[in-house]
């Protein structure tokens, strides 16, 4: 930048974006001031080294800013956890489902446990109908990422959002209808 660059001659660009051409480092710093800008290196690899009359600062600024703008535009999924019992209430899972479609709809992950304590073991293929059941509830909102699985006294699902640019998620009333 400016004063930092010390290979002559050099192809210019200036302030308006056309081309000057190939030019002594020299007048490109002298055009450079007159114009009350910088000077900047822009490709030094090249064959001259192309320079460019422009505002350095608000260069820099406008950079940040584009980044900052594309990370805002970014949506991090989360991994959503819905821990349930074998013996839930039907009014309860139909709570939790709600629960679970505001997740997808947002765009993130979701993960329903089934825990279970001592003789509730016994309710495994209970469990394993109540699982299929909210699958089969979530089925145009959701895909399911890894199935039911039995990990010690735990039964866990992943569910992920269906296309995001598919079809209208179904309303709420519509899910509560379905899960009944």
């Amino acid at each position: 930048m400016n004063e930092k660059i010390r290979v002559s001659p050099v192809r210019l660009i200036d302030e308006s974006n056309a081309q000057v051409g190939v030019v002594p480092v020299q007048e490109a710093m002298e055009r450079a001031r007159e114009a009350g800008l910088d000077l900047v290196e822009v490709s030094p690899n090249s064959e001259p080294p192309v320079c460019r009359i422009m505002d350095y600062g608000k260069f820099l600024y406008q950079q940040k800013r584009k980044a900052k703008l594309s990370q805002k535009k970014q949506h991090v999924m989360t991994l959503k956890e819905i821990r349930m019992r074998p013996k839930i209430d039907s009014h309860d899972r139909q709570i939790k489902v709600s629960h679970a479609v505001e997740f997808l709809e947002r765009g993130d992950k979701v993960q329903f446990t089934m825990m279970f304590r001592g003789r509730e073991m016994m309710y495994v293929d209970h469990a394993r109908e109540v699982m299929g059941g909210i699958v089969r509830t979530l089925q145009e909102v959701a895909k399911v990422e890894r199935p039911v699985e039995m990990l010690g006294k735990r039964m866990t699902m992943v569910l992920i959002p269906a296309k995001m640019g598919g079809p209208k998620p179904a309303g709420q009333a519509d899910i509560q209808k379905r899960a009944e």
